[in-house]
């Protein structure tokens, strides 16, 4: 296999693998998807004050993949402490809404998107979850029907696919690339140097990913905003890169964060992915240290415990052996 780098120039290299394992939305039909599945789907969305999107995002869901067509089977909103409507919109919407503090109140509270998606598996009943942001401003239930394709089939999770990784274009700046800036600025040399094997993955900070719960309450949850990463690094580690399918979703218009917002976010992201490397024992709140325009020094906590594997938490035990879906 050549060099990455010839004369300064990047050589694409693609392997069979991971070419095997990259579908299209479009692959996939939602009639097709429906009839004569044997497993049951939930659609989570974490939100924080997302009034202006969480409310088409779930009417999309609702009518396309519950009324229309009978592919999802709870819609759960997990809101996490919103201050605007977001709650009384999505419920509006067809959504069952839950706080987040209310999940599990008799453990330590927990803060950041990573905590919400974690107390999410514990609400939700679906052999498959399926995780949405709740940002996105031009959603299509494709997006939901491009996540379950490969996970809908007869294959055992360990023989077949048990988790789906989203990947799409972002019309945001002149030239469209592949992430955002903390994916290329952090994540992708991080993936380059500490887990080569991953660095294949087009949006590996994506928002939009499925999994079998069977694999999903197997695994910790970074709380905040490293959790993505976590993920897809602990699930390749449980099930391999051959359980594992990127799902092109076309399009994703979202929230365009300002630069202050993402310092805390490419930290996150370093500490976790350092950990998973055993280069870094740090396991709760990290402080980022930086100035501001009048150059003031200024300190940002920074979310970085996990969550146990849901497996391990009793409560959640009880309810498998009661039966999730009752």
């Amino acid at each position: 296999m050549p060099s990455p780098l010839v004369a300064g120039k990047a050589v694409r290299i693609r392997t069979l693998r991971e070419m095997s394992r990259r579908f299209h939305h479009t692959d996939f039909d939602p009639d097709a998807l429906a009839d004569g599945r044997e497993l049951t789907v939930s659609v989570c969305l974490p939100a924080h004050n997302e009034a202006a999107t969480v409310g088409s995002i779930v009417a999309a869901v609702r009518e396309s993949l519950v009324e229309r067509v009978e592919l999802v089977d709870e819609i759960l909103v997990l809101d996490d402490g919103s201050t605007d409507d977001t709650a009384s919109v999505a419920t509006e919407a067809g959504a069952t809404v839950v706080p987040v503090d209310s999940v599990l109140p008799e453990l330590p509270a927990g803060t950041g998107k990573g905590n919400a998606l974690w107390k999410s598996l514990y609400a939700s009943r679906g052999d498959v979850v399926c995780w949405l942001d709740a940002d996105i401003r031009n959603f299509s239930p494709h997006f939901v029907t491009g996540l379950l394709g490969p996970l809908l089939g007869p294959a055992e999770p360990v023989d077949g696919v048990a988790f789906t990784k989203g990947f799409y274009h972002r019309p945001i700046g002149p030239v469209a690339r592949g992430g955002g800036r903390v994916t290329e600025l952090m994540v992708r040399p991080l993936l380059s140097q500490c887990f080569p094997e991953l660095a294949g993955f087009v949006q590996p900070l994506a928002g939009e990913y499925a999994g079998r719960r069977e694999l999903l309450e197997a695994i910790p949850f970074v709380e905040g905003w490293g959790v993505e990463i976590a993920m897809l690094i602990d699930v390749a580690r449980r099930i391999g890169l051959d359980g594992i399918a990127q799902v092109d979703l076309g399009v994703r218009a979202h929230r365009n964060r300002p630069l202050d917002e993402l310092g805390p976010q490419a930290l996150a992201v370093l500490v976790t992915v350092l950990r998973r490397a055993g280069l870094a024992a740090n396991d709760g709140i990290t402080a980022l240290r930086r100035f501001d325009s009048e150059l003031h020094e200024e300190v940002v906590a920074v979310e970085t415990r996990e969550r146990p594997p849901m497996t391990t938490v009793p409560a959640y035990r009880t309810r498998v052996r009661g039966g999730l879906s009752t």
